[in-house]
């Protein structure tokens, strides 16, 4: 087994899928737990998705084949991946006002048409979370087309 080197752009996709990963789920429980913003039923679903997600990139970075890690990390983490896009594409629909309100599964607790922080002006938390949901579909796929 060879090393994967910093020039190795297998690897490189692979890792910077998991830094997405990671900073993804520690902002959603500093969300949580240090904002004190408690998350909606659609929040749930996406973290549902997300949590595995740095778990199961981190193993495929664990060299197990001749290019220097599991090259089969992207059959189980694309599907979680665009499970969770799916999810936030929803759910930003549903704050846009695109999906009708009564169409949310929130019927208790926080409201999932609701938007409880902006940054910039203009970005929620599902906007984050369908972005970091994009970027890590996005280098899966690359690294999937470069592994054949």
């Amino acid at each position: 087994m060879s090393e994967p080197t910093a020039h190795d752009p297998d690897w490189t996709f692979l890792f910077a899928a998991w830094l997405v990963a990671t900073i993804s789920t520690l902002g959603s429980l500093f969300f949580s737990e240090v904002m004190a913003l408690p998350p909606c039923t659609l929040c749930w679903y996406q973290r549902i998705f997300m949590f595995p997600l740095p778990i199961v990139l981190f193993m495929g970075l664990m060299p197990t084949d001749s290019r220097g890690f599991d090259s089969r990390v992207v059959r189980y983490a694309l599907p979680l991946a665009v499970s969770g896009w799916l999810i936030a594409l929803y759910h930003l629909g549903l704050q846009s006002g695109v999906i009708p309100e009564r169409a949310a599964p929130c019927t208790q607790g926080v409201s999932c048409s609701d938007v409880t922080i902006q940054l910039l002006g203009f970005v929620s938390i599902p906007m984050l979370s369908l972005l970091s949901f994009t970027i890590m579909i996005g280098l899966m796929l690359a690294l999937k087309k470069r592994l054949k």
